[in-house]
């Protein structure tokens, strides 16, 4: 399966078997980043958590007593 990346727009084959391959497929309005871009982000983000001036919002969980 061919693959474009959505930041570069670099294009890369991935084998069907692939489990994001499959998730590509199934649910096409999940998109594909390449293994760079990636780690470019994943990088930024932890410079900018570390000034203190970013803050990521995440989903507060809350258990249920059931």
């Amino acid at each position: 399966m061919r693959v474009k990346c959505v930041l570069c727009d670099k294009i890369e084959a991935l084998h069907d078997e692939n489990p994001v391959a499959k998730r590509l497929r199934n649910r096409p309005i999940h998109t594909y980043m390449c293994n760079p871009c990636h780690d470019r982000i994943t990088e930024r983000t932890k410079e900018r958590l570390a000034t203190g001036k970013f803050k990521l919002y995440r989903k507060k969980k809350t258990e249920e007593d059931w």
